[in-house]
This record gives structure tokens, sequence and C-alpha cells, in this order.
């Protein structure tokens, strides 16, 4: 009617909500009620308000990666190069000890070309140059807080973690600087899907390391907050294990799923004492992790470089 003020309302703010001029705004998905009220009437209407969940989002990772007399890590690149997605470098990412002029020629020519996307953790080789002033002025303010090394991000659904496991140098302890920040972290973004990442595996069935107990504390406060993936590199081989236990027991309802990919460039290492929950191990094939991080799920693919036929495929779902 000509002149006649409208109160609009709906009957669950949650779902939607109304301006004074009738413009709905879905909030959630789920049925609701709007009312119209004017000229001492009211009218009402339902609704289903659907939502169209976000795309999936593209992680592709690796680690152990540029050597300036190697063309590996140039092949490795090739797959960053047809491929979207935000990359995780896990760390010994310019060999032999991470120094600016090795990021900057051995690195910058092949996976540098894709800085600008790339969200980095350290490795054991950056503090070969005391301090790693190398990685921390390559990376700037993409690496987090200066000497530090732990940060958060998002993507799509999953909340992604970023840790220091260079425990010697700052601390992984229960207790630590870096274990607070990360219980606290989790519990400020309590999303379904986490996803975690750091150099150093707290499993492997490589000969050159193996199991690495210092980050421990890191995997006790991800399965405590019910995180799914744990990505790591050092063991130069790629090794996917079965969700488990910060203890190694399996634990398909609830575990955490590790997955090291040293495979980014640097020569491959030999195999050791196949640990409990291995599911897939190879040690002769360069390649990256694609994972696709999906609402509430996810899916991984190995995708080896040019020439090379191993390659590793699954899919699994948030807790």
């Amino acid at each position: 009617m000509p002149g006649t003020t409208f109160t609009w309302g709906t009957s669950d703010s949650g779902v939607a909500t109304i301006s004074g001029s009738g413009l709905l705004t879905a909030v959630s998905a789920g049925p609701v009620t709007v009312s119209a009220t004017g000229g001492g009437k009211t009218g009402t209407t339902g609704a289903i308000i659907t939502l169209t969940p976000p795309p999936p989002a593209v992680l592709l990772a690796a680690g152990d990666i540029a050597v300036c007399d190697s063309s590996y890590d140039e092949a490795t690149a090739l797959l960053l190069d047809t491929r979207t997605g935000t990359i995780a470098a896990l760390g010994d990412n310019a060999y032999q000890s991470g120094t600016l002029t090795e990021y900057t020629t051995c690195y910058g020519p092949s996976w540098g070309r894709h800085k600008a996307r790339t969200r980095p953790a350290p490795g054991n080789h950056e503090y070969l140059t005391p301090g790693a002033p190398g990685y921390w002025d390559y990376w700037g303010a993409l690496a987090g807080p200066r000497d530090q090394g732990w940060y958060s991000y998002d993507i799509g659904s999953w909340h992604i973690v970023v840790l220091n496991s260079n425990c010697t140098e700052v601390g992984c302890t229960a207790g630590s600087a870096q274990e607070q920040w990360l219980r606290a972290d989790l519990a400020a973004h309590p999303a379904q899907c986490t996803l975690a990442y750091w150099h150093h595996p707290r499993f492997s069935s490589g000969a050159s390391h193996g199991n690495n107990t210092a980050v421990g504390p890191f995997w006790q406060a991800l399965y405590d907050a019910g995180a799914e993936i744990v990505l790591n590199g050092h063991e130069h081989l790629y090794e996917r294990f079965a969700p488990q236990t910060p203890g190694a027991a399996a634990d398909a309802a609830g575990g955490i799923r590790q997955f090291t990919v040293g495979t980014g460039g640097r020569m491959l290492v030999a195999v050791g004492t196949l640990q409990p929950n291995s599911q897939v191990l190879d040690n002769a094939t360069y390649g990256i992790l694609q994972l696709t991080l999906g609402q509430g799920s996810y899916a991984w693919a190995f995708v080896p470089v040019a020439g090379s036929a191993f390659t590793d495929q699954g899919t699994g779902t948030c807790h």
C-alpha cells in the first residue's frame, strides 16, 4: 500500500537476517519464516535457505628442495607451474646452509618463481647458518614472525598451522613458548579440519633420521584438538601413515595422518626399519604432494616428476 511503512523480521536470525527495506541475507542453511507488518496487518512466508559450499582449496607440498648443482628441484618446480594453490615448502628449502645467496641463486630460479604463494617452514639446513638469517631475509613476512617460525593461516574451510621443529633453536617442549602458542591458536580456530606442517617427522621409516620424539608435544596438542593431517620433510623419501595417536597406536576415528614428503629435489635416501602404521613408502621418486582440502574432507595425490611412474592417491574425512 502506498505510504505504508513495513516492519520486517525473520523467525531465526541464525539462518537469515532481513533489512529495513526487506532485503533478505542468508547466514546458514535451514528453514526460516519471513514476516512483514504494516497497516495493521502481518503477512508471512516460508523459505528454505541453501548455501553453496566454497570450492576446495589446494595445497602443494614438498621439502628438501633446491640444490644448485642438481636439476631435480627444477623438475618438481615444473609441477608447480601447471597447478594452482598454496605451496608449503617443508624446510631445507635451499642447500647447503640456507644462506641468502643459496636462496636467491639455487631456490629462486626453480621454486622461487612461486614465492608469492608459498608459506614456508624452516629446516635444519637453514640453521647451519647460525640463526638462519638467510631464511628470514629471503621470506620476510611470508615466514611469520622473524626468529620464531610458527604462524597460521586459513585456506578454504581449513585451518593451517606452520611450526618450527628446530627444537634446540626455538624450543618444542610442553610449556615452551611455541607449544603454548600452538595450543592457543588451535583453541582460537576450532575449525572442523586442521592441517599442520613442519620439517622433522615424528615417525619415519627412513634410514637417515628415523623417528623424532622432540616434536611429540606438537603431535599431542594437535591430537587433543582433533587435527587431521601433518606434513613433514627431512627424510628424503615419500611415506604415508595411517591415522594414529601421538604414541603410534592406530586410530581410524580420531588419529592424525602423517605424510613425509622430502622429495623436492635433494638426493633421495635409503629405507630403514618400517614403522608401525606406515602404509606407503617410496624412496625412488621426486615429486610433490597435492592436497585438495574440501568441506569436511580431503583428497591426496603424490605427483611424480616427468618420467616417473610412482604415485599415491586417496581420500579422508575430517573428525
